[in-house]
């Protein structure tokens, strides 16, 4: 006999609210709940596998209409396995374009952070010398940041733009 699960522990089990699992009851994510003879969600363990499905799916970006859209699909059964094949292959690529992109962007930090880590072992083994006096206007001076830090062999990268009726202090 299968065991079945209560709202109340999916949403334990799952980091889902009860009320993110009846809305995607609702808007057809996941098929109708079995109900148990006073009415209660009863969730099966076949629930729960298209639950973590349909997370991955969510932990990955895809959008609710993507997800409903392969839900569609599914309760095609067999008929739509390539339709849904194909969505998760393009889904799939979009995934490893952003983890491409967050790997670039990790190098950038990590060889800023390594920048920074040559700059205060220089600082703590130069000597140092008489600070001037606060009592006029300091000269200006470059710092470290307005060196361009990345190794020559790789390209750099292209400066943020506002998009088209956007300012440019206004970018989300």
């Amino acid at each position: 006999m299968e065991t079945s699960l209560t709202i109340a522990e999916v949403a334990q089990r799952t980091g889902l609210t009860a009320h993110t699992l009846r809305y995607y009851e609702r808007i057809g994510l996941i098929a109708a709940v079995s109900r148990a003879p006073g009415g209660q969600r009863r969730y099966a363990s076949a629930d729960m596998d298209w639950l973590a499905f349909l997370l991955r799916l969510r932990e990955t970006g895809m959008p609710i209409q993507g997800m409903q859209a392969f839900a569609g699909l599914r309760s095609q059964g067999d008929a739509s396995v390539g339709e849904r094949r194909e969505m998760l292959e393009a889904h799939l690529a979009e995934v490893q374009a952003r983890v491409e992109a967050l790997q670039q962007s990790m190098q950038a930090l990590s060889t800023k952070i390594a920048h920074y880590r040559a700059i205060e072992t220089k600082v703590k083994t130069t000597p140092k010398t008489k600070r001037p006096s606060l009592s006029g206007t300091a000269p200006e001076r470059r710092t470290s940041d307005d060196e361009h830090t990345s190794k020559p062999d790789q390209p750099r990268q292209p400066a943020l733009r506002a998009r088209p009726g956007q300012a440019a202090g206004n970018r989300r």
